[in-house]
């Protein structure tokens, strides 16, 4: 492995969570610093929800440049900053810390990379209608996304569980506090899933259904659900093609998985605590994604 030749003048980036040995962000932001030519390391640190506020005011002591924040503390990160930008306060959580001469500045980038990776793949929701599956970070941060960007209408499905409130709350706050009209409804109503599907442009998993350890799993049906002109896109990138997304493809769809979503937020998160934006297509072939089936 070849490794940053590490000097006095190396800035460091982090990333916080619990547990994070398994991720893939130190290797894309690490990817990303070498193509910009910049002297700075992106390390992965384990920090819990109990140790945050301690780890926050380390990265201040210390001057890292930023840190990228995960579960568990994505949601709780906030109290520990100077100020968070609209989209984190309306999502309710932050990924990416900004630290500004000591004045830290909290981030969500997940949703602007779910609508960065759409535009990349030629796929525009704006001003049209769109049917999104879930109710928990992920989704919030891409439905609040897509409602801030110009998405007119928007139906939200949802089981009735822990995570039920924050649905409502999500679609209360993007009908008072944008201009697209949201909905929510329970998932186990199929049929009227199904009806919402065929009025929309798009249709969005954000849910963990599909993926480890739900993999092979998908709440929809069978393939009536999907019309071919319908774009069906998920939140998964592993596995690369998730059984919703095989379905949805051998019904004529065009579908995309997250890895776009993956890399963008990524992207994103450099461009705004570094104040350069790497290029995706040298990301795209360095990490090896790809994310489109046509």
């Amino acid at each position: 492995m070849q490794r940053h030749q590490i000097t006095g003048h190396t800035e460091l980036v982090g990333l916080m969570a619990y547990p994070i040995r398994h991720s893939q962000s130190p290797a894309t932001h690490n990817a990303a610093y070498e193509k910009l030519g910049l002297d700075i390391v992106n390390l992965a640190f384990e920090v819990d929800a109990d140790e945050l506020e301690d780890a926050i005011k380390g990265l201040k002591a210390l001057k890292l440049r930023g840190s990228n924040i995960s579960m568990p503390n994505k949601t709780i990160v906030h109290k520990y900053l100077d100020e968070i930008s609209p989209a984190a306060e309306l999502c309710g959580a932050v990924n990416t810390v900004v630290n500004k001469d000591g004045y830290l500045v909290g981030h969500i980038t997940d949703g602007i990379g779910y609508m960065q990776s759409l535009k990349d793949n030629g796929i525009d929701p704006i001003g049209k209608k769109v049917t999104i599956v879930g109710s928990g970070g992920a989704a919030t941060a891409v439905q609040i996304q897509a409602a801030l960007d110009g998405v007119k209408e928007m139906s939200i499905f949802a089981i009735q569980d822990k995570f039920w409130d924050n649905a409502k709350a999500t679609v209360e706050k993007i009908n008072t506090k944008t201009n697209c009209k949201a909905t929510l409804y329970d998932l186990a109503d199929l049929d009227k899933l199904k009806e919402e599907m065929n009025d929309s442009y798009l249709f969005t998993n954000a849910t963990g259904v599909g993926m480890k350890p739900m993999e092979g799993q998908t709440y929809i049906p069978d393939k009536s659900f999907f019309r071919p002109d319908l774009i069906v896109t998920d939140v998964i990138y592993s596995p690369h093609e998730t059984a919703m997304l095989k379905m949805a493809r051998e019904a004529g769809c065009k579908t995309m998985n997250g890895q776009g979503m993956m890399l963008f937020q990524a992207i994103e998160a450099i461009e705004l605590i570094l104040g350069e934006r790497v290029d995706s297509e040298y990301m795209k072939e360095k990490l090896g994604i790809s994310y489109v089936y046509e």
